[in-house]
């Protein structure tokens, strides 16, 4: 297409796959291409947002950051869907725990993503869009989790604008059903729904917010530690 390269991905047409994995943190991406990719290719590095394309069990994937927060992984899956002809992304993030009986490293399955952002506005729909994610990548990724013995739950999530929010919010969410926050879902969900492509965000509780004495993994466990989760994603390549 034309619009390739972009301003903000260096990498031409064609030289990124189908299947994209986006993790928040680009150092992340590094990681998965140099220890589960065959043959990576550095494709981008444009403001260090690596995106590497190689091959997994003889499959095309690409990694790529996707930065943190909606407006930056917003810019970056609305560009790979509708200037790079992606077909499906797989947000693989941490997310803090809100759900009763979730522990550090368990996997949550983004099924839906309710929001405090107005980032699907740009739909123009009247009313409130529902934000889900693609169920036959649901159903794949249940299927892994129940074969590999991993702790999981699938339920809807809640995709804050805010880090620093206001910490009566969090049981609220909670009482609505909300397993767990993160701050990029919703808007990758209204990418995909624009565009009618696939996405879904698999996450790892990285902290608990609620139940008890806060615990949270360290940076360096966030970047090279969710061994499963990207297992998870790559079998969906």
């Amino acid at each position: 297409m034309a619009n390739t390269p972009t301003p903000h991905n260096g990498a031409k047409l064609g030289e990124i796959a189908k299947t994209v994995l986006m993790p928040g943190d680009p150092l992340r991406a590094k990681f998965i291409a140099e220890n589960f990719l065959e043959n990576p290719k550095l494709v981008n590095k444009i403001r260090n947002m690596y995106c590497y394309t190689g091959t997994y069990e003889g499959k095309e994937v690409s990694v790529m950051g996707s930065g943190m927060g909606m407006p930056s992984i917003g810019l970056y899956s609305y560009e790979l869907y509708n200037f790079y002809d992606v077909d499906q992304i797989i947000r693989i993030g941490s997310a803090g725990g809100y759900a009763d009986g979730l522990q550090l490293y368990d996997i949550v399955i983004g099924q839906a993503a309710a929001t405090n952002s107005s980032y699907f506005n740009y739909l123009k729909v009247p009313g409130t869009p529902a934000l889900c994610g693609d169920y036959e990548l649901i159903e794949k990724s249940v299927a892994y989790a129940k074969a590999n013995n991993l702790r999981y739950r699938v339920g809807p999530i809640l995709s804050s604008d805010v880090f620093y929010g206001d910490p009566d919010a969090a049981p609220k969410w909670k009482q609505m059903g909300i397993l767990a926050v993160e701050m990029e879902a919703a808007a990758l969900y209204t990418n995909a729904i624009q565009a009618g492509k696939k996405a879904l965000a698999i996450l790892t509780i990285s902290d608990i917010v609620l139940g008890g004495t806060p615990v949270e993994t360290t940076a360096e466990e966030r970047e090279t530690k969710f061994t499963d989760m990207m297992k998870m994603a790559l079998s969906l390549a």
